[in-house]
């Protein structure tokens, strides 16, 4: 067994997401840019699958907005927040789309466990010896 794999399955690598981020009307930074990667980054944990990330940040005037979509196998997550200052909107961005991907996989293990057919409930009862 290799390092990365576990029990149920691989182990969730940085390597498995791929961040692009685009710039309209700002300059790019570094910093910003190792910003939004650190806070998005760590979100790649509560999905599966390998992902794409794809942040857009904008500026206008005094209104500094983002929308970030995460891509999963077949499910999108999509945020968008507009704040005075752009590290504020990534932290935003981060935490709505941290609630969103919590509420998906709370939905994907709440599909998981089912109740038992009336075929199994039935035949349960069968084989129950009697007194």
């Amino acid at each position: 067994m290799a390092p990365s794999d576990t029990k149920r399955g691989r182990k969730k690598q940085e390597s498995d997401a791929v961040i692009t981020i685009t710039f309209r009307h700002v300059d790019p930074t570094e910093a910003i840019r190792q910003h939004a990667e650190r806070k998005l980054r760590h979100l790649v944990k509560f999905l599966k699958r390998p992902c794409e990330i794809h942040l857009i940040l904008t500026v206008d005037k005094y209104r500094h907005s983002g929308e970030v979509t995460f891509k999963s196998g077949g499910h999108t997550v999509t945020a968008q927040e507009e704040t005075k200052d752009l590290y504020s909107a990534i932290d935003l961005l981060a935490d709505k789309a941290e609630r969103q991907l919590k509420k998906l996989q709370e939905k994907t293990v709440s599909k998981r466990v089912r109740a038992h057919s009336t075929g199994e409930i039935l035949s349960a009862e069968e084989t129950e010896p009697k007194p």
